[in-house]
């Protein structure tokens, strides 16, 4: 026992016929630090479709956690912009979609919440990364990070416009 045999993670193993150390989680498990329900809220769908509202009130803190968030998780590969410029992609990594394309314009939330939980093309699942509600933030801030290229002048609420009107003279 003092001399056992040990396996680092991704390290092979002649023990599995696949010749990973590593396992892959059993299907239909529940951990014990996560939440058993699948409401929306976890999943990012709802009847079978993702999500078209976002499920947690909208309000400055959350955006300022999805910039933060997205800061350190999405910006290396999106950009800070989300042009899908960042840094990885500057040195070799391939590109991936801008937000700022039609396609993911008209995509809902529950897109952005499922893309980030399990992963798309050569994205890998952030779930055990980001918890739920962090997920939440950032798919907002895509959002704001989208709007902030259609935005118009009409678009600002009164007292905005006049401020700005007030600056420009």
């Amino acid at each position: 026992m003092r001399n056992g045999s040990k396996l680092r993670p991704l390290e092979p193993s002649p023990v599995f016929a696949d010749d990973r150390s590593s396992r892959r989680l059993i299907p239909d498990t529940v951990s014990r630090d996560q939440p058993v329900a699948l409401t929306a809220f976890y999943t990012g769908f709802a009847g079978g479709k993702p999500v078209t509202q976002l499920p947690v009130p909208l309000t400055r803190e959350l955006l300022d956690r999805g910039q933060e968030r997205f800061n350190i998780y999405c910006a290396p590969c999106h950009g800070r912009t989300g042009d899908g410029d960042g840094m990885i992609v500057q040195r070799g990594f391939p590109r991936p979609p801008s937000y700022h394309t039609d396609r993911l314009r008209r995509a809902s939330i529950g897109h952005f919440f499922d893309v980030i939980t399990n992963g798309y093309g050569l994205m890998y699942s952030y779930a055990n990364r980001v918890a739920p509600p962090d997920r939440w933030a950032i798919a907002a801030y895509i959002r704001v990070l989208q709007r902030s290229r259609s935005a118009t002048f009409a678009d600002l609420p009164p007292g905005a416009q006049a401020e700005l009107e007030g600056t420009t003279r």
